[in-house]
């Protein structure tokens, strides 16, 4: 049986220059590392993020591919990118799951672990 294995990772930092923080807008950009640990190729298709504030407000995005792109991946290729996204708090997370197609047509989610956004280095 083949097997399935998308390792997600993310990195994000505050970009104080986009950000207005008087003006409750806070930007952060966010790298995202997707390897496929499977013995098998593997496309996005799409995604789903869930990003939450510290209000505890959550805003859900939904879309196809990243950044413009599907990317292929062949067992133990990577592929990564940056994005960003604004928040309406100095602090925050995002989590939530890419949708994968493999080459025999069997559809799976790879899940993107939670990270946190914050435009400090001092919280704990």
């Amino acid at each position: 049986m083949k097997h399935h294995s998308i390792k997600v990772g993310a990195l994000s930092k505050f970009q104080p220059e986009q950000s207005s923080p008087s003006d409750g807008r806070y930007v952060f950009s966010y790298t995202v590392t997707i390897e496929n640990q499977g013995d098998e190729a593997a496309r996005l298709l799409d995604r789903h993020w869930v990003i939450t504030d510290s209000n505890g407000k959550v805003q859900e995005v939904r879309g196809e591919g990243v950044v413009g792109e599907q990317p292929y991946l062949q067992p133990g290729e990577c592929f990564e990118y940056t994005s960003g996204t604004i928040l309406p708090t100095p602090v925050g997370s995002m989590h939530g799951s890419y949708g994968m197609v493999s080459d025999d047509g069997t559809r799976f989610d790879a899940a993107i672990p939670a990270f946190s956004l914050a435009s400090t280095r001092n919280l704990h």
